[in-house]
């Protein structure tokens, strides 16, 4: 869990500070601390101090195969057994402990060599490499855009749902009606029907411009 919260706070700012990852996992910053001792130790991080922590190369590789077992883990239960995409995230947190990069080979033989996970997100191959991500944040699009959304990197399943009763997912077409200026939030079309959306949930939602 650690390393994968490394990788995407190293994604989306450079580095991963102790105070985000505690905020992350729902933990005192002390054991963060305690943690990222253990794992540098294990050559898994690099910390600098006053700056946060990265991983290294061997630390990268263990994040991208533990991405990869989640996600196919996720194509699974989606897949083949209909759980409902919002509620996907949480239980492939459990099997992704148990699945053996064999067996992650053979899930994704079977499910037909997946690309995305259900909520979009890029499933590392058996090398680690990844499709780099094409889309942009909602955030960034302004009044009259149209878009559709290709990819929520925040698996948080809260957030999901509240997504969910909006019909916003992985390949809905949206426009943006009104955004409000000072980071005000945005008021974005979903089918018939236009909802209110803070900017921080906004930036957490990847898409293509004009569909």
């Amino acid at each position: 869990m650690y390393l994968k919260v490394i990788y995407n706070l190293e994604a989306k700012t450079g580095v991963a500070r102790t105070g985000d990852i505690a905020k992350i996992l729902q933990i005192t910053p002390g054991s963060v601390t305690n943690t990222l001792e253990v794992l540098e130790t294990k050559g898994l991080v690099a910390r600098e101090p006053y700056k946060g922590v990265k991983l290294t190369d061997q630390g990268r590789k263990l994040a991208l195969s533990v991405f990869r077992r989640h996600r196919l883990a996720e194509r699974l239960l989606t897949d083949a057994l209909h759980l409902d995409w919002t509620e996907s995230h949480e239980e492939a947190c459990k099997l992704e402990h148990a699945i053996s990069d064999s067996l992650a080979s053979s899930i994704e033989k079977a499910l037909g060599n997946p690309k995305i996970c259900p909520h979009g997100n890029p499933i590392p191959d058996e090398h680690g490499f990844t499709e780099p991500t094409k889309g942009e944040s909602l955030s960034g699009l302004g009044n009259g855009e149209k878009a559709m959304v290709i990819q929520i990197p925040d698996e948080n399943t809260d957030l999901l749902r509240y997504l969910a009763t909006l019909g916003m997912h992985p390949g809905v077409r949206i426009e943006v009606e009104e955004k409000a200026p000072f980071n005000g939030p945005m008021l974005v079309k979903v089918g018939s029907t236009s909802y209110p959306l803070s900017l921080d949930v906004a930036e957490g939602i990847y898409v293509n411009r004009n569909p």
